[in-house]
């Protein structure tokens, strides 16, 4: 009572043995530093942890032809778009449980099983010497792949609250370039000994196993992430029962957050009562439900003959493109993005950016009448400006999710996010696949012939998520930082 005239009248108790009690202080002494090595480390882990999600696509037309599963080519595509949905299906069943998880034991254990899943199961994908293996591998990667969830409610407890936003777009912006460059890798190391002869035999193991090597890479890039683990201090609040603080400051502190701790008092079922969080959820799932069936039909197409609307690249010609959008993708996240994002309100440049995207996916299906200089240069345009569109909707959603939650429940959250955002990317490529395949077959249709449908139905999507971004299906938080 006696405190000096400068003395704070309120100071936070912090535990001596709680992990999160610990962040919080050395965040409180750190007022005005960057956290540059927190940023730098959730970038590496999560692009790490996002390579392998679209890795495969580049060389999946060319892998399910090897496995002798498809009895024409024009059914090719049917088959590669349940390996790209296996991934997707292995996450929707477990991420909101290991949202839970992280809640209940912490955020650093999850990304640690995530990571050695990677080195496991995606290394035993490149060896897949049949359909079901491949499938299987792949079901397994992504349901011990758990990392999305807690990673995201990491970034904004890691790092003071005037940084919450930015910790956000590393996350997201990692998770595209991983998206980016992971495929990437997939076309440039695929078929290794066609295309460095002089480095890989026909008789070696990348011979034998021609889509082990981009694989491979991955699982070793995932093992420097994996140590880069042990650089990160874990965020979750541990604190024991016997505590004797039931009258202390930190008791009035914490009563005077009032709503945002009521607002969320139901626990996890309490989630699907906070509209501001459904709807962001809603609009994720549906922006993400395109993105991944662009991503497998961009490449399917890509790949295939010019008889059947394709552009006959090869995988290294489709590893060109996603290596040079990844590229210029990295020089809009730092030059472009937070420009747009300061005089833009989040909502309005989703709308916007995906007005943009009808008139640029409808334009895909005329690039076959293109050649040479010309046709590499649109379609490496079309690319970069796709998938940044992709990243600014990815962001403003991470933004708006985890705005509408306390810290409590915020793994548990996203959790709930990644899985139905899963449901809806496992059923993407299927249906893709299976629209890409139909569409193959009706090239001289009179309405839609060919590529025109698939890209079609992928502007249904983009409109559907445009609506969504209006009332009454969207609903702004009222929570303030």
């Amino acid at each position: 009572m006696g405190g000096g005239a400068g003395e704070p009248l309120l100071t936070k108790y912090y535990h001596p043995r709680c992990p999160g009690c610990r962040v919080d202080r050395l965040k409180a002494e750190r007022a005005g530093v960057f956290p540059l090595k927190e940023l730098v480390l959730i970038w590496l882990i999560t692009v790490c942890s996002t390579l392998p999600i679209q890795s495969l696509f580049p060389f999946l037309y060319f892998m399910i032809r090897d496995l002798h599963i498809a009895k024409q080519v024009q059914d090719i595509g049917f088959y590669a778009g349940f390996v790209g949905a296996s991934y997707m299906f292995g996450r929707a069943l477990s991420s909101t449980i290991w949202g839970m998880v992280a809640d209940k034991y912490g955020r650093i254990p999850v990304l640690v099983i995530t990571l050695i899943s990677i080195i496991i199961f995606n290394t035993l994908f490149g060896l897949s010497s049949s359909y079901w293996m491949a499938i299987t591998t792949r079901g397994m990667l992504g349901f011990l792949c758990g990392y999305l969830g807690p990673v995201k409610a990491y970034a904004t407890e890691v790092v003071r609250k005037e940084y919450n936003h930015l910790a956000l777009a590393v996350v997201s912006s990692s998770r595209s370039i991983g998206l980016i460059v992971g495929p990437a890798i997939g076309g440039y190391f695929a078929q290794p000994a066609d295309k460095y002869p002089g480095i890989f035999s026909e008789e070696s193991i990348f011979g034998r196993f021609p889509y082990f090597l981009p694989c491979l890479s991955i699982s070793l890039l995932a093992i420097v992430a994996l140590i880069a683990c042990f650089w990160l201090p874990e965020t979750l609040h541990k604190h024991t029962n016997d505590t004797v603080l039931d009258n202390s400051i930190e008791t009035v502190e914490e009563s005077l957050t009032g709503t945002d701790a009521q607002e969320n008092s139901g626990g996890c079922l309490q989630l699907f009562t906070n509209w501001p969080l459904m709807s962001a959820i809603t609009l994720y799932c549906i922006f993400s439900l395109q993105d991944v069936a662009y991503a497998e039909v961009f490449s399917l197409w890509a790949v295939s003959d010019r008889k059947f609307g394709g552009l006959s690249f090869s995988t290294q010609d489709v590893g060109n493109v996603l290596a040079l959008s990844g590229l210029f993708l990295l020089i809009y996240q730092i030059l472009v993005y937070p420009s747009l994002a300061k005089v833009v309100e989040p909502i309005t440049l989703v709308r916007a950016v995906a007005i943009l995207t009808i008139p640029l996916l409808s334009s895909y299906a005329f690039m076959p009448a293109l050649s040479g200089f010309t046709l590499q240069l649109v379609v490496n345009c079309a690319s970069f400006l796709k998938n940044s569109f992709t990243v600014t909707t990815i962001t403003v959603f991470n933004i708006l999710m985890n705005d509408s939650v306390t810290q409590d429940v915020r793994a548990s959250a996203n959790g709930l996010a990644v899985t139905l955002m899963s449901i809806a990317k496992a059923i993407a490529p299927a249906v893709a696949g299976a629209i890409f395949s139909f569409a193959q077959r009706r090239q001289t249709a009179s309405f839609l012939p060919g590529d025109h449908f698939v890209f079609f139905i992928l502007n249904v999507f983009t409109v559907i998520g445009l609506v969504f971004t209006f009332r009454p299906f969207f609903a702004r938080s009222s929570r303030k930082h």
